[in-house]
């Protein structure tokens, strides 16, 4: 069965896009735990519905602030 006009999904637009941001800072801890799930895990972008380019920087700076020790690798 052919899928329907009313069965169409909304894309999410990038809330960074919006904003105008060129740069994400890894020091910013709480921000950064917006994009991880309750293990640690970074969160898609099919999910947050970032674009390509900023889903790219968040994981940059997620794992730059991993090493920096500014949030852990594995919550409790």
């Amino acid at each position: 069965m052919a899928r329907q006009e009313n069965d169409k999904r909304k894309h999410k637009t990038c809330s960074f896009c919006a904003d105008h941001v060129t740069e994400i800072d890894y020091k910013d801890g709480t921000k950064l735990r917006r994009y991880l799930t309750e293990a640690g895990k970074i969160i898609p972008r099919r999910v947050t519905g970032n674009c390509a380019e900023h889903q790219r920087m968040i994981a940059k700076a997620i794992k730059r602030a991993r090493e920096a020790a500014v949030i852990g690798y594995v919550f409790d």
